[in-house]
């Protein structure tokens, strides 16, 4: 009877010591990278000048439907039946053309905003999430959060943020 209750001892413990071993987590603020590495900065400020393009020209689009529709207002007591019909077609070809537009370059799964997002920005992202697993090494770290992601970040110790690491890392990798 002693040598079982010795033996539950004995692995109870080998338990306990193995639920104390201690996971090091850090965490990163990747808002704060992005807003400071030049790569990031530089496909952000690309990827708004084309958004700033294709604005323009929608609200160039948008401005020309206006001012048919207004010309046809005024007009329209004076047309025939047949040429009504066909300018409300026309303006609607119109309306048509720029919510197509729209699609194409912001719709949300397949506009080509998002595709020239991934295509600027990923090799950013994959540098910066490279640099984040030589930090995590280094440190001897478990996990490392992102502050800035979908994860709740309630409280975190400040000793424990390596965002300035893995910017220091990116900068000295040039």
């Amino acid at each position: 009877m002693k040598k079982l209750i010795f033996f539950i001892l004995l692995i109870s413990c080998g338990f306990s010591s193995f639920a104390q071993t201690t996971q090091k987590i850090g965490y990163v603020d990747t808002q704060i990278i992005l807003a400071q590495l030049p790569e990031a900065i530089k496909a952000q400020s690309d990827l708004d000048a084309l958004v700033s393009q294709w604005t323009k020209s929608r609200d160039s689009m948008t401005t020309a439907l206006q001012t048919a529709y207004s010309d046809y207002q005024k007009q329209q007591a004076t047309m025939a039946p047949d040429k009504q019909r066909e300018a409300q077609q026309t303006l609607v070809q119109q309306q048509q053309k720029i919510q197509d537009f729209e699609q194409q370059k912001f719709g949300q799964q397949n506009g080509e905003i998002y595709k020239k997002q991934e295509e600027l920005l990923n090799p950013v992202r994959q540098k910066v999430y490279a640099a984040i697993d030589k930090v995590a090494q280094e440190e001897g770290l478990h996990f490392i959060f992102d502050k800035a992601g979908d994860v709740i970040l309630l409280f975190a110790d400040p000793s424990f943020d390596m965002t300035y690491k893995v910017l220091d890392k990116l900068k000295r990798n040039k």
